[in-house]
């Protein structure tokens, strides 16, 4: 038997190093501990957590109370959710006959003729052509008299 060509030096074998996610893994963390390895543990700002600091929450909140500005969104005027529904009317269709008629989905129509729906100036432009009407949703100022 000829066994010079053979390499008899020992062979160590391992598992490789855990990455990523394995690395953090409370298993792999608890090997560490067990081998004598670094492992360092760093809490993150509100990692995992709903909660907010004290300092930030008061901040944001008082911004908020401080606001004075009264914020909405601008709705169909009562003039034009009337129009719309009296020129409907005029030219004897349903409000699921102009929604087709304009490529919309019906409950656009009952949202502008109810006043709840926020007015988009295609829609609108849209509605005047099959319509007839001239539309827009701009209110008339009022005439204060002058003094």
């Amino acid at each position: 038997m000829n066994l010079q060509g053979q390499d008899w030096d020992t062979v160590v074998i391992r598992k490789k190093t855990p990455k990523g996610s394995e690395a953090k893994s409370s298993a792999a963390v608890n090997q560490a501990r067990r081998a004598g390895g670094p492992v360092e543990a760093i809490k993150k700002y509100n990692a995992g957590t709903n909660r907010t600091t004290k300092a930030g929450a008061g901040k944001d909140s008082r911004k908020l109370d401080e606001e004075s500005e009264e914020l909405h969104h601008d709705r169909v005027n009562m003039e034009l959710k009337k129009k719309i529904q009296q020129a409907r009317m005029a030219k004897k269709m349903t409000q699921a006959q102009l929604g087709q008629a304009i490529n919309e989905k019906p409950n656009i129509i009952q949202e502008y003729e109810s006043g709840r729906a926020i007015p988009n100036p295609q829609v609108l432009s849209k509605l005047s052509r099959i319509l007839g009407v001239p539309l827009s949703n701009k209110a008339r100022p009022s005439k204060k008299p002058t003094k």
